[in-house]
């Protein structure tokens, strides 16, 4: 074993006491960084789930039509006017084929779906309802929004006059699987379809007037042969959408919205957790280091007689020193396996306390091997850097003064 290894661990041997409350300590603090950045990683994971599952990341628009001066500007020549907003009419994406294909080129897009969205009414007896019509490629939109898996009745089935509908539509109108429909466009179309599923997002706004069919089913509906009104992105780090959103908007020169324009609250919202996250880290972090430091500090100078003889028989500087930096770094590996241990297992108690009626967490926590290296990397670092005062302090004690007032 080599000479600093050996008197390191002897010396950690010999304060038993002392070294039990440090390493305690730093199991604590590692406890509990694990524990809190699994819970609030798991909110999010869940928090992002649950809203953004049932929308696409990144949507592409037709760009607004904008009104055009009728007498242009002359040089010497004051106008006066004003310009009224343009009313927006439901139009094709121009050569959509090729914007999907632009956008599922670009780095960090992991689906893209066109569809035509727009509105309508659904009649069944005296049953109306206003609608939001939905004209999607099934393989294409499941990508982007898996419904099968929110289906309550009936199957996924949107070709030949076969709709899928929200739930609260289907409550509103007494339709269920099998029933008939009138769909009726504000394009002046009209059409009896099928109601073939009916699914549950859970939003009651879409669960309320989603109805899902074909593409060339919208299409006819809305008089737009061959074409599309959006075009749908999901990212694979949904917190790079608007990064990507720029990208897209300076390919294609359509509108590019992504969820974090359009659900800022949302964001404000994973933002504050996060920054919240790195303050306990930090209040942690501050309160092992100092821990560390001060134990370290005691121990130089308990061990003030033994380090001046070592460097009295020649021992380097830098030996010494490394001495209690191989304590603190042992300390920080020892503190942060148990406080790792201790951390995941107080974070799955937590999980399985808190159920709700159908036995889903209330609080899901998220426990990767990511976390517990980034525990382990700074418990470590944490042990080290606060070696660093006590170390030097040993490396520049004078062995005789040492010796005497040892």
């Amino acid at each position: 074993m080599p000479f600093e290894w050996f008197v390191a661990l002897r010396y950690m041997r010999d304060a038993r006491g002392q070294t039990t409350l440090v390493l305690a300590a730093v199991a604590v603090g590692v406890a509990v960084i694990v524990f809190l950045s699994a819970l609030i990683g798991g909110l999010q994971t869940s928090l992002i789930d649950k809203t953004l599952g049932s929308q696409p990341h990144i949507t592409l628009r037709a760009p607004r039509e904008a009104a055009r001066p009728l007498v242009e500007p002359r040089a010497g020549v004051a106008i006066a006017r004003e310009v009224a907003e343009t009313s927006q009419r439901l139009r094709s994406i121009d050569q959509w084929p090729m914007v999907v294909a632009s956008a599922e080129a670009v780095s960090g897009v992991t689906a893209v779906s066109p569809s035509i969205t727009g509105a309508g009414f659904a009649v069944r007896a005296d049953a109306r309802s206003a609608i939001v019509v939905r004209g999607v490629e099934p393989a294409r939109f499941l990508a982007i929004i898996d419904v099968r898996k929110r289906l309550v009745a009936g199957r996924f089935e949107v070709d030949g006059g076969g709709v899928v509908i929200g739930s609260k539509l289907a409550a509103d109108l007494g339709a269920g699987v099998g029933d008939k429909l009138r769909l009726s466009s504000t394009e002046g179309g009209d059409d009896v379809v099928t109601v073939r599923g009916v699914f549950s997002l859970g939003i009651e706004a879409i669960d309320g007037a989603w109805v899902l069919t074909s593409l060339r089913h919208a299409q006819a509906l809305y008089g737009l042969p061959g074409g599309v009104t959006t075009i749908e992105v999901k990212v694979a780090d949904v917190f790079t959408a608007e990064r990507i959103a720029g990208e897209l908007r300076a390919r294609t020169g359509l509108r590019a919205d992504s969820w974090m324009t359009i659900n800022a609250e949302l964001l404000a919202g994973l933002s504050a957790q996060s920054s919240s996250k790195l303050m306990i880290q930090f209040f942690v972090i501050v309160a092992v280091a100092l821990g560390i430091a001060s134990v370290l500090i005691v121990s130089v100078v308990q061990k003030a007689r033994e380090i001046g003889i070592l460097r009295a028989v020649g021992t380097p500087a830098r030996r010494v020193s490394r001495i209690f930096l191989i304590q603190g770094g042992v300390l920080g590996v020892a503190g942060s396996v148990v406080g790792s241990g201790l951390g995941a297992a107080l974070a799955k108690l937590f999980e399985h306390l808190t159920r709700d009626a159908t036995g889903a967490p209330r609080f899901p926590v998220q426990l990767e091997p990511s976390l517990f290296a980034l525990a382990a990397a700074i418990a470590t670092g944490v042990g080290l850097i606060a070696a660093v005062l006590p170390a030097r302090r040993a490396a520049r004690l004078d062995p005789a003064t040492a010796i005497r007032n040892g």
